[in-house]
């Protein structure tokens, strides 16, 4: 099997054992076999977050479609409903159904690649959602101890684009294996207080109120597709991992040093300020679509991998891109963001076998 075929920016060389895994059950028996064998593993989903190098994978690569949502009315909370998603079900599919069914708390989060296996990984977020704001657990399996292990959604430490999932490994792989996510979700028509600016314009309310969850789902994704951020066979400029960087925490010094047009936004922490990867990419000299007339002294290949033409933050393969493509764009754009503003990027991908280093 070569990865390229299951990673949406369509680059990746072969995997050394290939395990399908459609079941929990199945999920568990191939990282068992693994892990008894002796092999590394690498876990693929939806393969919306990866980069793997072009001389591929020499471990085992376990794919997980495990398919599945079901909804349970179990009286922990009032006008709540308990939503289990297996961790191989398409995450948009997952939104779909939820709003279709009348629930709130997910419908921000419409058009997001990959599958649901992945969301609590690294807190999947878009719109000024995410998802530690309505998961109530993960059941996973722990290649440490060897047995299931559940988690909270507080026990998960969940940050920006962050979660202790994330940071959890053994052997270079990770050690808590997805299984199955639950989500507690508000039975209403109206979706979650709309937070973000632009979302709230779409559809007509102040940040802060609510909408009909139907029309924040149908904004969300004429948003996500003007900007090549929901998966078109047609359009190359969605055959990337979304969003390559992820945007920056930094100090008030460092804030204090950008300009008075870059964007900042107040966290949790009253001494951090987030601002916009995409906002510096572009100030630093990286436009919509750099990279298709080639640049000078990037080592970048002519016209096969460039930033999208519809937005700065994905790195894009226009047909005929390797890694080596994709992760010097990359470099190049981290450089000139580093010269230009002291800030280093970080990589919001998982990069296999590869490094921006």
């Amino acid at each position: 099997m070569n990865l390229s075929e299951l990673t949406t920016s369509a680059v990746g060389g072969p995997a050394g054992k290939y395990v399908r895994a459609a079941s929990q059950d199945a999920i568990v028996a191939a990282v068992r076999g693994a892990d008894a064998a002796g092999e590394d593993i690498l876990i693929i989903g939806g393969g919306s977050n990866l980069v793997v190098d072009d001389a591929g994978y020499p471990g085992t690569v376990i794919h997980l479609t495990s398919r599945g949502v079901t909804f349970e009315d179990d009286g922990a909370a009032p006008q709540s409903v308990l939503v289990r998603v297996q961790a191989g079900h398409p995450w948009d599919d997952v939104v779909a159904k939820t709003v279709a069914r009348g629930l709130s708390g997910l419908e921000a989060l419409s058009g997001i690649p990959g599958s649901a296996g992945a969301t609590p990984v690294q807190n999947v977020g878009a719109y000024g959602s995410d998802v530690s704001q309505t998961l109530e657990s993960v059941l996973t399996w722990d290649r440490v101890e060897g047995d299931y292990r559940d988690f909270s959604a507080a026990e998960l430490v969940f940050g920006y684009r962050d979660s202790l999932l994330k940071h959890s490994t053994t052997n270079g792989s990770p050690r808590y294996v997805v299984l199955t996510v639950d989500f507690r979700l508000t039975t209403s028509e109206l979706s979650a207080p709309v937070q973000y600016a632009e979302l709230a314009r779409a559809v007509g309310v102040e940040v802060g109120e609510r909408a009909p969850s139907e029309d924040v789902r149908r904004e969300v994704l004429k948003l996500r597709a003007s900007k090549g951020m929901v998966l078109d066979p047609e359009d190359r400029d969605t055959y990337s991992t979304g969003s390559f960087f992820t945007n920056p925490i930094v100090s008030q010094d460092v804030i204090d040093s950008l300009p008075e047009n870059a964007p900042r936004y107040p966290t949790v922490v009253s001494s951090e300020f987030k601002t916009s990867a995409a906002w510096l990419i572009d100030q630093a000299g990286f436009g919509k679509g750099f990279g298709l007339e080639g640049t000078a002294g990037f080592e970048i290949t002519q016209g096969r991998a460039s930033l999208s033409t519809k937005h700065t933050l994905a790195i894009t393969n226009r047909g005929a891109a390797s890694s080596y493509d994709i992760v010097n764009l990359a470099k190049a754009v981290r450089k000139g963001v580093q010269e230009k503003f002291g800030i280093t990027l970080h990589n919001e991908p998982l990069l296999i076998n590869t490094s921006l280093d």
